[in-house]
């Protein structure tokens, strides 16, 4: 049975931006609504339970529609991000590649993950993660992709839920944390 993760694990919400559901170059990331609604639940939960939140946005290369500026960079506005929630910028896969998100997460021993691209980044952080020693704990129902390659968005997210598991992370749906 999984364990509730430490009181002040924060909550680390990775590359929900724009570009992932506005349809503008690419279409929606698979079963957005819910993927917002569960992003949304888990940010409220955290609020109320103390817990610090961040947002890590992806800075991509000149031309790409997540690069600086470009209308596709910006947090999703329909997460509400709070004043006073900072945001940490990166260009590779992994969060933790800038130093100053492993500042802000301090002294906790312990992360809780959700966010986009279940294949890419997030898979890339939850290794950066473990690596730096922290307990992971990743919502398997609040973090998404897209098909590819022949295998639908809900296949990824399945595989690689067992994957994180497998890597020594916790994963758990968010009713499970938003229920204690």
């Amino acid at each position: 049975m999984p364990h509730a993760p430490a009181s002040d694990a924060p909550v680390i919400v990775i590359d929900l931006q724009t570009g992932m559901f506005d349809g503008v170059f690419e279409r929606p990331i698979h079963d957005a609504d819910k993927l917002v609604e569960n992003a949304r639940a888990m940010i409220a939960w955290a609020r109320r339970s103390g817990r610090p939140v961040a947002f890590v946005r992806h800075d991509g290369a000149e031309g790409d529609p997540l690069a600086p500026g470009k209308p596709g960079w910006a947090v999703w506005p329909a997460l509400g991000q709070a004043e006073g929630e900072p945001t940490f910028s990166k260009s590779v896969g992994d969060a933790f590649s800038n130093p100053a998100l492993g500042h802000w997460v301090g002294g906790a021993r312990e992360v809780i993950l959700l966010g986009a691209q279940t294949d890419a980044c997030v898979a890339a952080t939850v290794k950066g993660a473990l690596a730096r020693k922290l307990g992971v704990t990743v919502v398997a129902d609040a973090h998404g992709t897209w098909d590819y390659k022949g295998e639908t968005a809900a296949q990824i997210i399945a595989r690689e839920n067992h994957a994180f598991e497998a890597a020594g992370a916790q994963v758990v749906p968010v009713a499970s944390l938003t229920s204690e």
